[in-house]
């Protein structure tokens, strides 16, 4: 597994941990209203597929470009070699 995929899923098995405490009653309420803050702007695992969906997208872009106009700018290029 690469380590895009073990961060997605590091990052879905988080919110998932986060909603859990959320939901816990046996938890002090002090526990759940911070999960359930935590929650309100992590990414949801659609949030995480959507990202990881459009990371591939450009990656494939702009290696056409490079393929079809030469060397990219470096600010571009980089972003073939980002894992992120």
């Amino acid at each position: 597994m690469t380590m895009v995929h073990e961060r997605n899923r590091s990052l879905i098995q988080t919110w998932e941990f986060l909603r859990e405490l959320s939901q816990d009653m046996e938890l002090p309420e002090s526990i759940r209203s911070q999960a359930k803050a935590l929650l309100r702007h992590y990414p949801s695992a659609k949030d995480i597929s959507l990202a990881a969906r459009l990371r591939q997208h450009r990656k494939k872009e702009l290696a056409f470009l490079a393929d079809e106009h030469g060397p990219l700018p470096p600010v571009l290029a980089s972003w073939l070699m980002d894992d992120g």
